[in-house]
Order: C-alpha cells, then structure tokens, then sequence
C-alpha cells in the first residue's frame, strides 16, 4: 500500500506538517516545518520540538520565544546569584511587561533597538511612568547581555535606547514635600514609643525607612555619636524553582556602595537612644527573647522585626492625630535633607550623608532648596559693598 504523502522536495515524498512556534514582529504567527515518510512521523518529529521547549530541554535556546527562555535564565541562572528582593523585582517585571505580551513571541535575536523605542514609547503614551518603562529596560538589557555572552546576538538592542521623558531615574516616588519646624515637633510630641523615637532617629539622620529597620545595636558607636549604614530590612518573595512563593522579611545589603555610610547623630538625641536601648533589653528579658549585640535596635513589641507596611500604617494614624497634613515617611528624609542645605551644608556632603549613587541625583531630588542656597551665597557677599 502506498503512503500518503503531501509534499515532494527533489523529486521525494514526504509528508509536511507545521506547528506555530512564535510570532513575527508585525504580529504575524511564526511557523516551523516537520517532514516524514508519513504522517505518523512527521506529527512525532513535531510533537518531540514542542515537549522538547516545553520543557526546555535538549534544543536550540537561539530558536526559543523570549518569553520561554527569559523564564529558563531567571530561574536557572538569576535565582543563583540575585538577593531575594532583586529576583522578586524581576519576576515581577518579566510577569507583568514581558511574559503576556507580544515582545514574549519574538526570537531573542529578531528584536531591534527601534523595535523596543516604539514599544517604549507606545508604554509612555498609555500612561506608564518613567520608571516603570526605565525598570523594564533594565532587565531586557541584563537578559540581552546574557543572550550575547551565549552568542544568540550579536549586539544588545538595549544600549543608548531613549527612554520617554529620558531622565535619571531618581529615589523620589514623589514631591519633595518636607515637614516644616513646627510639625516636627507637634509629631514627636504627640507619638508615643517606639514611633517617638523612630521618627527622631529618621529626622536626625535621614535614613530611608528599611535601613532605619535594619540597624543593628553593634551599628552604633556612642562615644562617637554615629551610626554605621549596612543593611535594610526588607519584605520580598521568595521563589521555588517551580515560580511559587512564600513572603519572607530578609536583612539585604543596602541599595548601593554609596549606601553604606556613616552617619553622625545629634548629640541630643543621646539620651533617647541610650533610654530605647534599655527598654529593647528590658523587653526582651520579659518575653525571654534572645538578646545579643548584633540583633535589631529597633524591634515590635514581640522582639521581632518590624514590618515597613505596619510602619508605614502606624505613621499615618500618627499624622491623623497629630493633626498634621499627611506625608510618607519618606519624606522625614526629605526633611532631613532639607534642613542641611538650609543651614549652608555643601551639596557633596548631603549626597553622601543620604547615601546617593551621586551629587547629581541629589541634586536633582533637591532642585527646590538649590536656589535658596545659592541666595544664601551671594547675601555672603554683602560686606564688600557696605
């Protein structure tokens, strides 16, 4: 009996079937051929390259859609070298701006520097921020890196790209809006421990909220009145091979070099301190928690870590009864910051205090206080005329 062919190449018989592999970049679905002396083969020879990128196993990773393979290289090569919160940022970004969209059909190597500015740009005037689009960037360019240290590219379509509204993205998630005099002292004195001295120790030094969670009683030296910046306290997700994931609260080194610093503290604020310093050992004893040198400075009233979102809930109950209009309390940094250049503090020195990357991010976030200081520069000048 004859077998039943569909396709003859050279004068052969073969029977052709096809499968969908992925998407062109006009949107237009992406075809791969299967050829057999019949049928049966031919859908075999088909059914084993699907099973095979299914499971990611023994093909091409050139050839595999964007989505797969970006996948396979979080899971497989990121989640062994990344902290908890690095890979819970990038799986988010890959879930939410890669993973259900059209770039996720492409071949790694068919995607071209214009093709992602327009996606971008699309993003930009559907709404999404700066940061969001800045953030996404930021892990195609990894992932690009990654493809071209395999030899899947030859260039990374991610360098020197625009991003709309091309800025440097910056710490601010929002308006410098610090607290005035008055309000600082209307809050401290109506908060009750341990937000009193929380929020002192925030006006004090300007340390961002999770590193303000994160210090330990060993970062202080109060002989000298400073405290060493090293870690922040974070809740992340913590992800199993299979994508699942737990939330975890995790000490992480701080976001940069730059971040770890020394900070001086205001000799006032001695005595709050040394005062909460007691009551944390005083607490511990009661519950008959492990006490040590090394644990946390500031703890819940259970002895163990806080959580920024309760925090962050606490502050804005605080504000309410205080009376006073409600910022976050990120912006007892801004405050913080504020208070420097006010007082004549140079630039390069707040932007180290604040632990930025560099001045001109500082800078930046301060554009505001700028001027004033630089009033404040030429009034210095006024004995050369009187």
């Amino acid at each position: 009996m004859p077998r039943k062919t569909n396709n003859t190449v050279n004068g052969n018989d073969y029977y052709l079937v096809t499968a969908t592999i992925g998407r062109n970049p006009d949107g237009s679905p992406k075809r791969k051929y299967f050829r057999g002396k019949s049928k049966s083969e031919a859908e075999a020879k088909r059914d084993d390259f699907i099973k095979n990128i299914e499971n990611g196993l023994n093909m091409d990773y050139k050839e595999m859609p964007i989505g797969k393979l970006m996948k396979i290289w979080l899971f497989d090569v990121v989640k062994n070298y990344a902290s908890y919160n690095t890979f819970d940022r990038y799986e988010s970004v890959y879930r939410n701006y890669i993973e259900s969209t059209n770039l996720s059909a492409l071949k790694v190597y068919e995607v071209q520097k214009l093709f992602l500015q327009q996606r971008y740009n699309d993003m930009a005037q559907q709404g999404y921020t700066h940061s969001q689009i800045y953030n996404l960037n930021k892990l195609l360019k990894t992932f690009f890196n990654y493809a071209l240290t395999e030899g899947y590219i030859l260039k990374n379509p991610c360098y020197k790209i625009i991003i709309p509204k091309d800025i440097e993205a910056l710490e601010s998630d929002g308006d410098v809006d610090p607290f005035t005099d008055e309000e600082v002292a209307i809050i401290l004195n109506t908060a009750t421990e341990p937000m009193r001295t929380l929020a002192k120790f925030g006006f004090a030094t300007g340390l961002r909220r999770d590193e303000i969670l994160g210090i330990s009683i060993d970062d202080f030296n109060f002989d000298e009145m400073n405290v060493n910046v090293r870690q922040a306290l974070k809740k992340v997700k913590k992800f199993d091979n299979d994508g699942g994931f737990e939330r975890v609260t995790i000490l992480e080194e701080t976001k940069t070099k730059t971040s770890m610093r020394t900070v001086p503290i205001p000799s006032a604020l001695a005595k709050d301190l040394r005062h909460h310093l007691t009551e944390e050992k005083i607490k511990h004893l009661k519950l008959g928690a492990p006490y040590s040198d090394d644990g946390l400075f500031f703890t819940s009233e259970t002895c163990t870590p806080f959580d920024g979102k309760n925090i962050a809930t606490a502050w804005k109950r605080l504000l309410k009864r205080a009376g006073v209009r409600y910022r976050r309390f990120h912006n007892i940094r801004h405050t913080y910051a504020t208070r420097l250049f006010e007082n004549g503090i140079p630039l390069k020195t707040v932007s180290t205090l604040l632990g930025h990357a560099n001045i001109n991010i500082t800078a930046a976030v301060y554009v505001h206080v700028m001027p004033k200081e630089k009033q404040n520069a030429a009034e210095k000048l006024n004995y050369l005329f009187t």
